[in-house]
């Protein structure tokens, strides 16, 4: 049987297109591909699609249709998703790899962007104002000027890259545009004759991508160089995942949201374990779930360490596209093709066959919170005063001092929430209910609202529930990431001294989807993920130590006691304005739009070749495409390893290359001081990215790092060994690197968990680190590691709570080269001479990533593989 035998191209019924005809491939001796998740039916589609012969063959579909978890696959992704802290590199990235590849005699056309490419700034809003009726535009402005060199780079990038497009800062959130304006959920060349129908898919470089997998589009993220690769047209290989299903079963009880639901899946889905695996969900639950109930529960995917959190093609989904103000050809377009390929989804049909099968009863969801560092640590939100330290004795009463437990910061913030309708009028109602009694937010509360799109705005607005919120201090700060990222602005003056003076523990409040350790705001030391309802009453709360749903959140005008429940809004309530909205939708909204006047009016620099900016500045020539970052890391085995970082469980992203503001005593702000920069134009390591000599001073920079090379000593610093000496990470690195002493990060379980961060793979190989062990690795970070030519080597017996960072580590078993899964032993060698061996094995998991480690990296291997010029060139 070959592959050709499976190709079935066919006119689509009703219209002019064709498309592969996935039951014709079945009949044909593809397998039972109907019997199949929905989700791997699309992955089969991308391979029948994309068959050459070579890198797409017969093997691949087989290997779908028989879940052969030995085979990787191809998927080849439609277009590629930035957000602009990771898409900018990324863009660098590109010029540099052609001005190698030139200066090498090699064809830059062969490594040149053929995908499309949607870049959404979104990641540079900063709340340095809020709760003030100007805060939208003075922080755009504010934006505008702190980031002109960044955006200066970006409007001469979109005249360099034929494939992209910018949207720019403004407009909303790069996740939540791509469900209501970027995304088809089927696609064609064109209106012609012969074009070819395809399921949209999709990579972006954000872990949060799944969040369109809501709109039954396949598509999940990846660090920036695998999208440069992505971009470049290269099929990204994956394993044949597995897929649990979760029938979701009941209907959801009065005063419970997608929030809820979000955070109960997160804890349940983190404990029974889905890394790298695909979750889908049916059953007749599905029914009471709109698209963007799905998305909230979507988008969470990467906390509870799925790939995909796939939701099957149903009417909702076509209902969505018309409320939405997608063309009416878009959507009948989208019905013609699911329901020629069988992938229109009722609960009435079979359910696939999946790996496993999971249950979720909407019925039993309660209000859930999660934190105080952890989107998995899930609690019911009558539980919440027993996560925190409770006020001591001499707190009580009404003494105007900040407490322990008080919420310094409320945020209705992040597309996780802001995309979903009902989510956002409860919030809305809950203000007015508030603000008819007389509430008002606690003095202490940093308040702000930035949504994700302009869409959610004109809702509130259109049902009149803006004002309320304006009244408790939620006025619209920004269309962007704002405080989820970390971006929560400056809190005042008079709060952050009583935090310092008193050494208190204070709380951020959120609708967002990550309260790890640092991340927030570096004042906070608990962060509690809700949703924009529960946001706004804690507001009012004003502290953690509150008693739900017994204790009142204030007291009225007239001085009696006000519970949660008694402002509440009711479902039908909550479900009237929705419905009103979608009525207007469906008659005065068209797309929304995806540039301004502004942006376009933003000079730009002409040329082929970028003036890039000198030492201090922000658009700094990247170093990745140069020789001595494009050769391999380690050839062979590595002996005699110290130990860079000695670290735990949980180390995220977040903590191996924070996004937050650069502070005065940091390493990089010493750097950034010693060369005539002012505080005030520190700016983020997120704004920083392209200033290499910032970002190696900032590699396990969190100020709540904790290193068990120095205990009790949070933050960038690690011992130099033999001597002992605490010095700032990246001086330990350039001394070992000096002495040729190889080094590794060892840590514990799910390292690299978190935000689909590059630079965290980045500042692992700049700082020269051989290779990480770890007892296990997250997708996404153990990827990048590959990418960048370092060795992710996986040890489940080696912990590092039984170590004090004197040992030193062989790895051997690398002789002939790092290979597909190499075997390889760690040997721990003790100050003593006391020898441990532990059996381990390097995570190369598919054919490709063997092809990476061993030339140096992705863009090493990009540039042996590339085609040499012509000779007319």
């Amino acid at each position: 049987m070959t592959v050709d035998s499976f190709h079935a191209l066919r006119r689509l019924p009703g219209t002019t297109a064709q498309f592969f005809d996935l039951g014709a491939a079945e009949k044909a001796g593809a397998g039972a591909l109907h019997r199949l998740p929905y989700a791997i039916r699309v992955l089969v589609e991308n391979a029948l699609r994309h068959e050459d012969g070579r890198t797409v063959g017969a093997d691949h579909i087989r290997a779908l249709a028989t879940g052969d978890r030995s085979v990787s696959i191809p998927f080849t992704p439609e277009r590629v998703l930035l957000q602009d802290a990771s898409g900018i590199p990324v863009l660098a990235d590109m010029i540099t790899v052609q001005e190698r590849a030139a200066a090498d005699g090699i064809d830059p056309g062969a490594v040149s962007p053929r995908k499309r490419m949607d870049l959404v700034v979104d990641h540079a809003l900063e709340l340095d104002i809020a709760g003030t009726s100007d805060a939208a535009t003075t922080n755009l402005a504010l934006e505008y000027d702190r980031h002109a060199d960044r955006y200066r780079f970006l409007r001469w990038a979109q005249s360099r890259f034929p494939t992209l497009r910018v949207v720019p800062p403004g407009l909303g959130i790069c996740h939540q545009l791509n469900l209501e304006v970027l995304a088809d959920v089927v696609s064609a060349d064109g209106p012609g004759p012969g074009a070819l129908a395809r399921f949209d898919s999709v990579v972006g470089t954000d872990s949060h991508t799944t969040m369109i997998n809501a709109l039954s589009v396949a598509g999940w993220g990846v660090g920036g160089i695998e999208a440069t690769a992505a971009a470049l047209g290269q099929p990204i290989l994956i394993p044949v995942p597995a897929v649990v299903g979760v029938r979701v079963t009941g209907v959801l009880r009065p005063g419970i949201l997608a929030t809820d639901v979000a955070l109960t899946l997160t804890s349940m889905l983190r404990a029974h374990g889905v890394v790298a695996r695909i979750v889908e969900f049916h059953g007749p639950g599905l029914a009471g779930l709109s698209v963007p109930d799905r998305g909230t529960l979507a988008n969470m995917a990467p906390e509870y360490g799925a790939t995909m959190a796939y939701f099957p093609a149903d009417e909702r989904t076509l209902a969505y596209l018309a409320t939405t103000g997608r063309p009416e050809a878009t959507v009948t377009l989208a019905r013609a093709y699911l329901t020629a390929q069988g992938m229109l989804y009722t609960s009435e049909l079979p359910a696939p066959e999946y790996d496993e099968v999971l249950e979720l009863n909407l019925s039993e969801v309660q209000r859930t919170m999660a934190g105080p560092s952890r989107p998995h640590q899930t609690f019911a939100a009558a539980g919440l005063a027993e996560t925190v330290p409770r006020p001591g004795p001499e707190d009580a009463g009404d003494t105007g001092r900040l407490r322990d437990g008080d919420v310094v910061i409320a945020a209705i913030t992040s597309c996780t929430n802001t995309s979903n309708p009902k989510a956002m009028v409860a919030a809305g109602l809950l203000a007015r209910n508030a603000v008819a009694r007389g509430l008002t937010r606690a003095p202490w509360t940093k308040t702000s609202l930035t949504p994700g799109s302009r869409r959610t705005a004109d809702l509130l607005h259109a049902a009149g529930l803006q004002s309320a919120l304006d009244d408790l201090g939620f006025t619209v700060a920004g269309f962007g990431c704002g405080t989820c990222m970390g971006n929560s602005g400056p809190l005042d003056t008079g709060i952050t001294e009583q935090i310092n003076e008193h050494s208190l523990s204070v709380a951020a409040v959120l609708s967002g989807n990550r309260n790890f350790p640092g991340r927030i705001h570096p004042d906070v030391t608990h962060s509690y993920l809700t949703s924009p309802p529960m946001v706004v009453a804690m507001a009012i709360a004003g502290r953690t130590s509150i008693a739900f749903p017994d204790e009142p959140l204030a007291f009225d005008r007239h001085g009696r006691p006000v519970l949660l429940d008694e402002i509440w809004p009711s479902d039908e309530e909550i479900a009237a304005v929705v419905e009103c909205d979608e009525k207007r939708s469906l008659t005065h909204v068209e797309l929304l739009p995806v540039t301004t006047p502004e942006w376009e009016s933003l000079p730009r620099p002409e040329g082929n070749h970028y003036d890039w900016d000198s030492e201090t500045g922000l658009i700094r020539r990247p170093p990745f495409a140069d020789t001595a970052l494009t050769r391999p890391v380690a050839t062979g085995d590595i002996l005699s390893a110290r130990p860079l970082l000695l670290l735990g469980d949980g180390i995220t992203t977040d903590h191996i290359s924070p996004v937050a503001r650069i502070l005065s005593e940091s390493p990089a702000g010493r750097w950034l001081a010693e060369r005539g920069v002012p505080p005030e134009k520190f700016g983020s390591y997120s704004a920083r990215r392209l200033n290499h000599d910032v970002m190696v001073r900032g590699g396990f920079a969190n100020p709540r790092l904790e290193n068990r090379l120095t205990p009790g000593e949070q933050g960038p610093w690690t011992r130099l060994m033999p001597e002992g000496d605490i010095v700032p990470v990246h001086e330990a690195a350039a001394n070992y690197a000096a002495r040729e002493v190889p080094t590794v990060v060892v840590a514990g379980h799910s390292y690299g968990a978190g935000s689909a961060r590059d630079w965290a793979a980045k500042v692992t190989r700049l700082l020269g680190i051989h290779a990480v062990i770890a007892q296990s690795f997250e997708r996404i970070h153990r990827t990048n590691l590959v990418a960048m030519g370092i060795v992710p080597v996986e040890c489940p017996d080696l912990s590092p709570a039984d170590l004090d960072g004197s040992e030193q580590f062989d790895i051997t078993g690398l002789a002939a080269g790092p290979d597909l899964r190499t075997p390889v032993q760690v040997t721990v060698r003790t100050a003593t001479g006391a020898e441990h061996r532990f059996d381990a094995h390097a995570r190369i998991d598919t054919p490709v990533e063997a092809d990476w480690i061993r030339a140096g990296g992705l863009i090493a291997h990009l540039l042996t593989t590339a085609s040499p010029a012509s000779p007319s060139r």
